[in-house]
Order: structure tokens, then C-alpha cells, then sequence
């Protein structure tokens, strides 16, 4: 790392902040804030779908997973089911998100259900997306860690890595305060840009640094067994298998991209379905490309460490000889890449740790928990609550992050985990909505109550792999509620509601 590499890192923080400042003169309401007025064009919310669901535990996670020691590109089947679930949620939920003027997907849950379930929905989206988030931006920290640690071995890396936190979330607090969900898609656009260009650059300094270059790291690549790409074992407990990346794959994006309104809000952004629609579906094939160049990232940084001509590796276990697959692709970047090369993938890791949900989850709040109590509420009120909640939602995950900074878990499978805790009710409410025309707001509320307890025992006294948590929960969600329908009349329910 040299003063090169300094300033384009820092020069990109810069500019980003600086762009969601000049965005400020043209947020003028609500419908600006939270939706870009719905003029944003298909292939920029494409990008931007990406560049939303590629974090920075992608960029650095996945190639660890094909460096480990038996590690492949197993990881493929779960982007499978992302295919199939954008298919299912272009067919099922976007032409439901049209059907009115929506700042948030929740709205429809008002609708078919009442406030409860509405407030409910978007209580968990809140709270799960905090979390998620918070962990996302530690993750990036430790990269910026590992990086100053190794320009300046002297220096404490909690402090950095506390102080990276901090700067990292204030840059987000700031363009995200300014420029609103327009500016936060463009800056995706161009994060996109940035990292693709620096996951590139980075493969090309690997393939010019293996001995037998391209052909080489492929021939090693084939020794090891890491381009297998099918297991077809029922195992529950395994994370990636083919029946639990395409089942599971594909439920887990109808909850994220289909009922989450972390993503749901770039739709909002296009004037008609078809524009959704095709920016889904664009992203889908962007995204498929995009795994595949990060896991064979990881074969060509296994081809370039050769763990496998140390001594201990036949004993050896993970991501020998690092400490965790999340430390592969940091190691290289920070003490191998050229001077000017190394500071631009910093820059990629920093784009994609910064796509904001700070202007989802204000939108959430104001829409779906304040408004309902607050009639009346004049635009130029409902601006001015709007940047404050971003302002708190953006410090508390920066509390979220430091105080995790010591967790153990894998960064990849805690986020992943996470999400798909509370996705999976959220997404059986949908589907009861949308199946279970007998079911009111109390078969809902009792689905999704059950839902969430059996999410919390299989999450704590289960070893059932993530990918199968967004079906599970989903399925009990509606399961419980079809059940509640014949067991509680809607006479019933109509006077519980009254």
C-alpha cells in the first residue's frame, strides 16, 4: 500500500459523499425521496440490484469458499434458485406492486390485512435489516483493517477497525441523508462499475503471477476437484446442495427480492411492470456471471498459494493456511497487488459494502409505522422525519457493527442467516395474501407468530443449513395460518379485529 493507493480509496469516499450532496436540491417530497418519482430507467435499477445484493462478504467471502481445502463451485446451486425465484416473483408478486401508488411493499399488506400485520412485516424488516447491514459494514471494516495493519504493522486493529466502521458509516449516513434512493441507485451504478472492474483487474495480476498462467491455475483447479458443481444429497445440514440452492435458492429471493423493501423500493423506482420485470430478470444474469468470476477467483488464488505443497496439508481443514476463507483474498490484494491496482480493489470492496439501506428502512418507518398514527402530516414534516430516521437507523448500525466486531461465525453465513430468519414469515404472509382468500389479519398474525418461534428454534437448536430457512419459514407461515382459517370463523375474526 502507498500513497497512490491512499488517495484513490479516500478520493472515492469523497466523491460519493459529494454526489448525495448534489442530489439534495432535488428531493423535494416523499415521492423523491423514497421512489426517484418512478423515473429511473430499467437498466440502472438492474445495476443497481446487483450492486444491492453483491456486499462486500460476496466480494471477499467467495472466493474463500473455492480456495478451502475441498472447497468448489458447489456455491453455484444456491444461484440457481436466485434464477428460478426472480421467475417465480416477475409471475406472482412485481404486477401486485403496481396495482397503486406503493413507496413501500408493506402498503399491500395494509390492504389485504389491516394495520397489524402491516406494522408487524415491517417491524421485522427493520429490525433484520439493521442487523444484516451492521454486519456488512464490519465485514468491510476488517478488509480496511488488514489493510492499514499491513501499511502500518505497528498499529492496534481494533482501533482501525472501529475507526473504519465510523467513517464508513458516516459516508453512508451522508449521501443517503442528501441524495435520497435516487442517489443511492446511481451511486450503485457506478460501485458496480468499480467493483467488477477491480475483481477483473485483480484476476488478471493472479493469471500473469501463477506459474503456466490461465492454463496452469485450470489444470490445478481440475486436480482438486474444484470445479465439481453438483451434489444431488438430500442433506438438510449441508448448505450447498442442489435441492437446497434450487428450493431453497429460490425462496430465499422470493422473501429478499420479492418481499423485502430493501430491494422491492428499486421497482417502486420504474413506471410499469415490464420495466421491473426486465431489470429483475437483467440482474439475474448479471449476478450468475458475476459468482462464477468470484469463485474462480478463488481457484486461481489456490493455484497461486499452493497451501498444497506445505507442509500440514494433508492434515489441514478450511483455508489453510489462513485462519478463515474471508482472509484469502485481503491477503493478496493488500501485500501483492501493484501500487495504484491495490488501491482501486480497496475501492471495490468499499462500493460494495456501500449500498445503503438507510433510505429503505426510513421509508418503512414512515410509511408503514408513523403515518398510520399521524394523519394529515404535511410533506415538507414528513422530509424533515425522514432524513432524521436516516440519520438514527445509519448510527445504530454502526453501534450494530462495533459491538459484533468480535464475533467468530463466518461473516457470509451470519448475514445469509440472519435475513433469512425473518424473510421466510414475511414472505408466508405474502403468499397467505395471495393464496388463502378465506385468511384475515388474525390467521395472519397467528401464522406468522408461529412462523418466527419455529424460525428461532431451528436457527438456535437445529443444524439445518440457511438456504432451507426462508422455505421453512414461509411454509409455516402458511400452514399455520390455513390451519387458524378452519379452526377460528370470520365471524370470529371480524370481532377479534373490532
Amino acid at each position: 500500500m502507498q500513497t497512490l493507493d491512499l488517495i484513490i480509496i479516500f478520493g472515492y469516499l469523497i466523491g460519493i459523499t459529494a454526489f448525495g450532496i448534489w442530489y439534495a436540491g432535488k428531493q423535494e417530497t416523499t415521492e423523491d425521496y423514497f421512489v426517484g418519482d418512478r423515473n429511473v430507467p430499467w437498466w440502472a435499477i438492474a445495476m443497481s440490484i446487483v450492486a444491492t445484493e453483491t456486499s462486500t462478504i460476496t466480494f471477499i467471502s467467495v472466493p474463500g469458499i473455492a480456495f478451502a481445502k475441498g472447497g468448489d463451485f458447489q456455491f453455484l446451486q444456491l444461484v440457481f434458485g436466485y434464477l428460478l425465484g426472480r421467475v417465480v416473483i416477475s409471475l406472482v408478486f412485481i404486477p401486485l406492486y403496481f396495482s397503486g401508488q406503493l413507496q413501500t411493499v408493506y402498503q399491500l399488506l395494509g390492504d389485504r390485512f389491516g394495520g397489524k400485520v402491516k406494522v408487524l412485516a415491517s417491524g421485522l424488516f427493520v429490525i433484520m435489516r439493521n442487523i444484516a447491514d451492521g454486519i456488512r459494514l464490519l465485514l468491510t471494516a476488517f478488509v480496511l483493517a488488514a489493510v492499514y495493519t499491513a501499511f502500518q504493522p505497528s498499529t492496534d486493529p481494533t482501533t482501525v477497525i472501529v475507526g473504519s466502521i465510523l467513517i464508513l458509516g458516516i459516508v453512508m449516513i451522508v449521501f443517503t441523508f442528501y441524495g435520497g434512493i435516487e442517489a443511492v441507485i446511481w451511486i450503485e451504478v457506478v460501485q458496480l462499475v468499480i467493483y467488477i472492474g477491480g475483481a477483473v483487474a485483480a484476476a488478471v495480476v493472479l493469471i500473469y503471477s501463477i506459474d503456466g498462467g490461465l492454463s496452469g491455475a485450470i489444470d490445478i483447479g481440475r486436480q482438486f476437484d474444484k470445479f465439481t458443481l453438483f451434489d444431488f444429497s438430500l442433506d438438510f445440514a449441508k448448505t450447498y446442495t442442489f435441492w437446497g440452492g434450487l428450493i431453497g435458492g429460490c425462496f430465499l429471493t422470493m422473501s429478499t427480492h420479492g418481499t423485502d423493501q430493501f430491494l422491492v423500493q428499486r421497482y417502486l423506482c420504474t413506471d410499469k411492470p415490464s420495466a421491473a420485470i426486465t431489470a429483475l430478470m437483467t440482474s439475474g444474469a448479471v449476478v450468475l456471471g458475476q459468482f462464477i468470476g468470484f469463485l474462480f477467483i478463488g481457484v486461481l488464488l489456490f493455484a497461486f498459494y499452493a497451501p498444497y505443497e506445505m507442509p500440514g496439508y494433508a492434515e489441514a481443514t478450511g483455508a489453510f493456511p489462513f485462519t478463515g476463507g474471508d482472509k484469502v483474498f485481503p491477503d493478496f490484494i493488500t501485500q501483492k497487488m501493484p501500487t495504484g491496482l491495490s488501491g482501486l480493489v480497496i475501492a471495490a470492496i468499499f462500493a460494495a459494502a456501500l449500498s445503503s439501506s438507510l433510505n429503505s428502512i426510513a421509508s418503512t418507518a414512515v410509511n408503514d409505522i408513523y403515518k398510520p398514527f399521524a394523519k394529515d402530516v404535511s410533506e415538507k414534516k414528513l422530509m424533515r422525519i425522514a432524513g432524521i430516521l436516516t440519520v438514527i437507523v445509519g448510527i445504530v448500525q454502526i453501534v450494530i457493527a462495533i459491538s459484533l466486531k468480535d464475533a467468530g461465525n463466518s461473516a457470509l453465513n451470519m448475514a445469509l442467516a440472519v435475513a433469512s430468519l425473518i424473510n421466510g414469515p414475511i414472505l408466508g404472509v405474502f403468499l397467505v395474501g395471495a393464496f388463502l382468500k378465506k385468511a384475515k389479519e388474525i390467521h395472519a398474525l397467528i401464522g406468522m407468530a408461529a412462523s418466527i418461534c419455529l424460525m428461532l428454534y431451528v436457527l438456535l437448536g437445529t443444524s439445518i443449513a440457511w438456504p432451507w430457512y426462508a422455505l421453512i419459514g414461509s411454509m409455516a407461515t402458511v400452514t399455520v395460518a390455513f390451519i387458524a382459517t378452519l379452526l377460528i370463523s370470520n365471524s370470529k375474526n371480524d370481532e377479534i379485529s373490532n
